[in-house]
């Protein structure tokens, strides 16, 4: 019996003993392989933990841009199938499947073939960027304790999708962003690195014990960022320009109420901009859609596909424009709707250049001033225009007949291109150009958005620089600037002379709302002394303010008024390129309070829907437009009316407060005229004036002269040599008997 048991104890020691030579055989020649297969049957998946991108706040906190979590509906086949064919009772495919039909709109057929095509895969998307409540009675179905038990294979990922609560709100401004949390144009582009974070990850692993461990890496949310913009100021921007657009389109001849339309508010103080927008937007929540945002109409969206060129009918598309997409095989729907997308986001006050016109005769005057070349004392002979160069046809003034005897304040008050003009020449090439690059004419301001266009190519220099540039150049003709280039000059030159870099963000915040980062005002240089802004605010004032001059010359700016307020502003009026089609771009320039400056509203109409050529010349249409956004945008600045209402303003005031409604201005009258000496013409020939400048006897235009100068437009059809040439659309019909008020430039 002992011999047996012996027996049987040796056979099992050598049974281990051989176990073990060849487990150590099998670890020796394929232990990496089986190692593999163990480990791949281990739940060490790894799950990605998404980063929160920052908002974007506007200066008073609203939310402009934000992140909303979302859910991604996972399928887990591996997870699903790994029982169905073991035991029965562990099988938990139909369960599932019935449970995802239940609570989410999935097709049968297709959830059933993703799961026996791809048995063997663990990440299977069927749906993406759910909200909680479209997650909710699903999970209601897991916490479920008898139902929950028989669903497998099935999660729910974290995202984040990009939301706009304000839709179309100062969507150039803003930007967008695409798959990856790309920011596109805007805030979004210009600050995606800072508003974007970096994900984590969560993953199962084996340690050294052979247990399931655990390791997250918590994913690091972007920062936020704060804006310079003024929700409620950037709504009453947009409603305005809506206003306008809904008043004018079809008003005259049939077609839009403008071309462009432009708006910028900014503070002059510090370059922030409170207020930045144009007649076209989108809606950042849907901002491919060119037909749901109203860029373009269905019937010409269907249309472009065959016949591409109807873009160029419409008004879409240049020619050339139209002619460089044909050489580089690009007329394709997908190109077309790429060139049209662009168009719709480009943000016009930063991205256009144009010619500006009267509203940088503030800064001929000023730079004329800080040279001592003028003084507030100098006087000018206008009398409606100057031949430049011999055998060219004049250059004409706004007021063809001439302005006569005018003060250095009164080229502004009248908008005097004739005064301008002996300016600029007072001044020649090397202090005009000078003071050009002074004021960062055509040149980038470098604001903080992507898509500012450089127009130093358009700014006239020294080699290229005759008498005839050098005129038109003095009146804001001949060359281009950009919205935001006019407007960070101009406010230089009436807060003070300090130039400040526009921006639109003034303050970075981490995730927990803590401040990272203050971004301050940046001075860039200090363009004209104090005193000289002092006198240029004054000049600005009366130019809005003033009373009709001894020659019955009224200011330019009266319409822009807004009664009981202290204001500055200049108007502007640019012919535009090819002077023979005789089209105009209009726009006003305003500041307020007169005395201390806090807010700079420009605006511009190009070519705004009139009856005729001198009808589109008036700057009166951006003065509507300013004057109703600055009625409503001065007392939520507490900006306040400290001044009595004049004369002429009692009856629109009083027909406001009545009627509780918005009226026609009021009887715009033109002054009584201030009293003073009249010039001494008693002993020069009738219709003669002396110029006091130069001593010259000049005889003012007759009649027929006049009206020969309004043939020829306000440049005598002379060219930019800068620009290309461009052939003149042709003109439009109005409908006979409609009118509109004489330009007041």
């Amino acid at each position: 019996m002992k011999g047996k048991l012996a027996l049987l104890f040796t056979i099992i020691v050598l049974a281990l003993i051989g176990v073990n030579i060849r487990l150590a055989y099998i670890n020796k020649t394929n232990g990496e392989k089986y190692t593999k297969k163990v480990l791949a049957q281990q739940d060490t998946a790894s799950t990605l933990l998404p980063y929160r991108r920052g908002d974007i706040l506007d200066r008073n906190g609203t939310i402009l841009a934000t992140s909303e979590k979302v859910y991604n509906l996972i399928l887990d086949p591996k997870v699903l199938l790994q029982n169905q064919d073991k035991d029965e009772k562990k099988d938990c495919v139909e369960p599932t499947i019935r449970a995802l039909l239940e609570c989410f709109e999935l097709n049968e057929e297709e959830l059933r073939t993703a799961l026996s095509e791809k048995k063997d895969s663990s990440y299977v998307p069927l749906l993406r960027q759910l909200t909680k409540e479209q997650t909710a009675a699903f999970r209601e179905i897991l916490e479920d304790e008898k139902r929950g038990a028989k669903i497998k294979g099935v999660w729910f990922e974290d995202s984040y999708i990009r939301r706009y609560p304000n839709d179309t709100l100062a969507c150039h401004v803003v930007g967008y962003t695409v798959t990856g949390n790309q920011g596109q144009t805007g805030i979004e582009e210009e600050y995606s690195d800072i508003l974007n974070g970096t994900n984590g990850r969560s993953y199962n692993y084996l340690n050294e014990d052979l247990e399931q461990s655990k390791s997250v890496k918590a994913p690091t949310d972007g920062n936020s960022v704060v804006s310079t913009i003024d929700v409620t100021l950037q709504g009453i921007v947009e409603k305005y320009i809506d206003k306008f657009i809904e008043d004018y389109t079809n008003k005259y001849v049939e077609g839009p109420a403008a071309k462009d339309i432009g708006v910028i508010m900014m503070d002059p103080q510090s370059g922030e901009v409170l207020a930045m927008a144009g007649d076209v937007d989108f809606n950042l929540n849907d901002p491919h859609d060119l037909v749901g945002n109203g860029y373009i109409p269905q019937d010409v969206y269907d249309a472009m596909e065959g016949n591409p060129h109807i873009l160029v009918d419409k008004g879409y598309m240049l020619e050339r424009e139209y002619t460089q997409l044909e050489t580089n095989g690009k007329l394709d729907k997908e190109n077309l709707e790429l060139f049209l997308q662009n168009q719709m986001w480009r943000n016009y006050c930063i991205s256009d250049g144009f010619e500006p016109g009267s509203t940088v005769k503030p800064l001929t005057v000023a730079g004329a001033l800080e040279a001592g070349i003028i003084s507030d004392s100098t006087t000018f002979l206008c009398d409606g225009g100057q031949v430049i160069v011999e055998g060219q046809k004049p250059i004409t003034c706004a007021k063809k007949s001439g302005h006569g005897i005018i003060s250095l304040e009164g080229s502004l008050m009248f908008s005097c291109n004739d005064a301008l003009m002996q300016i600029g020449a007072m001044e020649g090439y090397d202090t005009f150009l000078k003071y050009q690059q002074i004021f960062n004419i055509g040149l980038k301001t470098n604001i903080d958005l992507p898509g500012e266009t450089n127009n130093a190519s358009t700014v006239f220099s020294k080699e290229n620089m005759g008498p005839t540039e050098l005129a038109t150049s003095s009146f804001g003709q001949g060359y281009n600037m950009t919205m935001i280039q006019e407007a960070a000059a101009f406010s230089s030159v009436i807060n003070g002379g300090y130039y400040y870099k526009p921006h639109v963000v003034k303050k970075i915040l981490d995730s927990n709302g803590g401040t990272v980062e203050n971004i301050n005002p940046v001075l860039v240089k200090q363009t004209v002394s104090a005193k000289t802004s002092a006198l240029i605010r004054q000049y600005l004032y009366h130019t809005m303010y003033g009373t009709a001059d001894g020659n019955g010359n009224n200011p330019t700016g009266r319409k822009a008024r807004v009664a009981g307020y202290t204001m500055g502003g200049k108007t502007g009026t640019a012919e535009k390129i090819p002077r023979s089609a005789r089209k105009y771009l209009v726009s006003f320039i305003g500041f307020a309070p007169a005395d201390n400056p806090q807010v700079v509203c420009y605006v511009v109409v190009d070519e705004p829907n009139a009856v005729d050529h001198i009808t589109q010349a008036s700057s009166v249409y951006a003065q509507e437009i300013f004057k109703n956004i600055m009625k409503e945008a001065m007392p939520y600045m507490n900006i306040y009316a400290t001044e009595e209402i004049p004369e002429d303003m009692r009856e629109e005031v009083e027909a406001e407060n009545a009627a509780k409604a918005e009226q026609e201005d009021g009887q715009e009258g033109g002054g009584t005229g201030e009293e003073g000496e009249e010039p001494e013409e008693d002993t020069l020939p009738e219709g003669y004036l002396t110029d006091p400048n130069t001593g010259e006897q000049v005889k003012m235009p007759t009649e027929e002269e006049v009206q020969s100068r309004e043939e020829d437009g306000i440049l005598g059809g002379i060219e930019s040599p800068l620009f290309p040439k461009e052939e003149p659309e042709e003109p439009e019909e109005p409908e006979e008997g409609e009118g509109q008020e004489d330009p007041e430039e």
